[in-house]
């Protein structure tokens, strides 16, 4: 059975600050001959691995918001430079976006059952753009119209 990861996206103010880094970063990759991944390193291994790897994905909170997710290709233990061990969480580069919920922010990570995933939104050319046109207006406007179901 799936189960997915839940984490702040810390120094990203919008979504579509992630897709611009997240597509920065596929085009370094691509011309570097490396393979479109990308990884977040955390402390704590997940213990529900295989669950995870069986289809699970890394959702990023984005102010306040659960609205994101990406794909997660495998889990890697590595060291930093100083020896001392991490757990590589490898993902694809692709921003899938949600269904927005809300979220109160909280270290690290969190696991997110199946059941309780947001559903990807239908049409994602469609949300992107609605994403870029969100991050050019106010923050309050945005959450209020997004409240009202019109963003």
């Amino acid at each position: 059975m799936t189960v997915h990861l839940q984490k702040l996206c810390v120094g990203i103010g919008t979504i579509q600050e992630l897709v611009q880094y997240r597509d920065d970063l596929a085009k370094r990759l691509k011309k570097g001959g490396r393979p479109l991944e990308d990884q977040h390193w955390t402390r704590h291994r997940p213990k529900r691995d295989e669950e995870i790897l069986d289809g699970g994905s890394l959702f990023w909170i984005i102010k306040g918001s659960l609205c994101v997710r990406q794909r997660i290709l495998r889990l890697e233990d590595v060291e930093d430079e100083a020896g001392k061990p991490y757990c590589a969480i490898v993902y694809d580069p692709t921003v899938i976006l949600t269904e927005p919920r809300p979220r109160r922010a909280f270290q690290g990570w969190r696991y997110l059952e199946a059941a309780d995933a947001p559903p990807d939104l239908p049409d994602q050319k469609s949300a992107l753009r609605s994403a870029a046109d969100a991050a050019e207006m106010p923050e309050e406007m945005a959450r209020e119209l997004r409240v009202l179901g019109l963003l």
